[in-house]
């Protein structure tokens, strides 16, 4: 089977793998679409330290079940999404049921091997069945959104509630759907004027680049950009008694402590997602019709040509790029 292979940052191939024999408790999985996410371009560019080479990227995966072991509840045929992080089940934070900082975890696509890949092979804990009549292009987005699903469940969100988006990558652009979707009144700020004026024209929402924003606060302020200067600014226009939830990654920004306790500011990190239940979050909010993410995939490209696909996700001129697996589409 063909699959993509990351020799060593910058230096990626397609290459032939060898398929894996089946332990009684995993399914091999024929890939539909494989979404390219921030961590896999970080994977890319050599920019996350915990990586490790040579690696099969990729973990944003839907695709069918086409063989199952013994122990799996799964069957074959079934369509499913991955969930890409493992965890030991037996640390104390698994325990705690914080499953997603495990001691032991291990992400597809950065430290083991991912699914960029015709067939991969995964343990049935990590799989989610979801409808076979889910478009693939909403279906492919469950893992990344259960990321932001996950960041909002920090912070009150509601009709009327006014929320600042720092970043318009695509965490911060299923951000703004998401909480479109729940009636709240966004701003979104980024320092790209292509990617405001996409957010405005999909979503309605007021854009602003960060010098824009002058006095106003906001109730809720979601950080998805990952950069000093945003961490920094989305704690500065939080309104008193209000909340920040990081979803980006800095190494370190400068916080005014003094001005955090006064007006009672609540920091939130967020990392990931709880499976299965923010992935059936996802699953239910992706199953109505007034839930608008189609302006989050950029485009569609064949495997073949991951090249293309690698260049645009690294330009940060995109939205989502997704690398499209299905053979009929490439004969």
């Amino acid at each position: 089977m063909l699959g993509l292979y990351l020799k060593n940052p910058g230096e990626i191939e397609l290459k032939e793998f060898s398929s894996s024999s089946l332990k009684e408790d995993e399914v091999k999985v024929k890939l539909i679409y494989g979404g390219i996410c921030g961590s896999d371009i970080g994977v890319y560019k050599g920019k996350i330290g915990h990586a490790a080479y040579p690696i099969r990227p990729g973990h944003e995966l839907l695709g069918t079940i086409i063989e199952a072991g013994k122990e799996s509840v799964h069957q074959i045929g079934t369509k499913v999404v991955i969930q890409p992080n493992s965890f030991c089940g037996e640390c104390d934070l698994c325990v705690e049921g914080k499953t997603n900082i495990c001691r032991h975890k291990q992400s597809l696509g950065v430290n083991t091997d991912g699914g960029f890949s015709q067939e991969f092979v995964i343990s049935s804990k990590y799989v989610l069945p979801i409808p076979r009549e889910m478009a693939d292009e909403r279906a492919v987005l469950i893992e990344p959104l259960a990321v932001i699903v996950h960041a909002f469940k920090k912070a009150a969100i509601t009709k009327g509630t006014s929320v600042a988006v720092v970043g318009c990558g695509t965490e911060g652009m299923l951000a703004i759907a998401l909480a479109h979707y729940l009636g709240a009144e966004i701003t979104a700020i980024d320092i790209n004027e292509k990617k405001l004026e996409k957010a405005q024209r999909s979503w309605g929402i007021t854009p602003a680049r960060p010098q824009d924003i002058k006095d106003e606060t906001f109730d809720v302020v979601i950080e998805a950009a990952g950069v000093k200067s945003s961490v920094e600014q989305a704690v500065d226009i939080t309104r008193p008694g209000g909340s920040v939830v990081l979803v980006g990654l800095t190494p370190e920004a400068n916080l005014p402590v003094v001005k955090i306790v006064r007006n009672e500011l609540t920091l939130y990190g967020s990392i990931i997602y709880h499976f299965p239940d923010d992935f059936l979050q996802t699953l239910h909010y992706l199953k109505q019709d007034g839930f608008k993410v189609e302006p989050i995939i950029s485009d569609i490209i064949p495997y073949q040509e991951y090249k293309r696909a690698y260049e645009a996700a690294v330009s940060g001129e995109y939205g989502k790029i997704i690398l499209d697996f299905k053979e009929e589409s490439h004969s």
